[in-house]
């Protein structure tokens, strides 16, 4: 990515990122946090609807199709929309390292405009670890998996408690996630984003 901030660069003692051992199998749909996720959830008329699937390492894939509501210019995708696509996919990363863990910071380029309809083919990965830090970058393409690059991002990622959630969301939505009969739903609930 241009222009990267040294915020974003990890220290000299971080490490490599490690698969967790239960993490979803390459391959595997990551499924959505939850149903009210603007990024993920099929509850949400105007959302992305976004699906990442886990890929080899510590990476995944994921796509999402620019619908009408998401347009800022007239014909194509708002800005805004496509750094939530990023940070939605990004943070979809924690899950492979079981981690829950909030967007700190997401720099985004924007490199082609992206016309309403195409599909947003998305690859991320983490970088590097260093304590409660998670560094990772993505990449957005149109046109295919290996078509143009559209967007891409750096981010990082704090890991928290669940408290964090608990502490600072809406009861009513905290208690619909832990009561979500779905396990795996239930866990990934509480993975991402502030």
């Amino acid at each position: 990515m241009s222009g990267t901030s040294a915020a974003l660069q990890p220290p000299a003692d971080a490490v490599p990122p490690v698969r967790h051992p239960d993490a979803p199998a390459p391959g595997e749909l990551l499924g959505a946090h939850y149903g009210q996720c603007f990024g993920c959830g099929g509850d949400q008329p105007h959302g992305l609807h976004l699906e990442a699937r886990a890929g080899e390492g510590v990476s995944l894939t994921a796509e999402f199709t620019v619908q009408p509501a998401h347009q800022g210019a007239p014909g194509l995708a708002h800005g805004g929309v496509l750094a939530s696509a990023l940070d939605e996919t990004l943070g979809s990363l924690n899950w492979l390292l079981r981690t829950i863990a909030v967007t700190g910071r997401l720099e985004t380029d924007f490199v082609r405009p992206v016309p309403v309809g195409t599909t947003l083919h998305l690859e991320a990965e983490v970088t590097a670890v260093a304590g409660r830090k998670i560094y990772s970058t993505a990449t957005g393409r149109v046109g295919g998996p290996e078509g143009p690059v559209a967007v891409r991002a750096d981010a990082l990622f704090i890991e928290v408690k669940v408290d964090h959630f608990v502490d600072h969301g809406r009861q009513e939505e905290i208690q619909a996630a832990m009561n979500d009969p779905d396990q795996v739903r239930r866990a990934r609930a509480f993975e991402v984003n502030p």
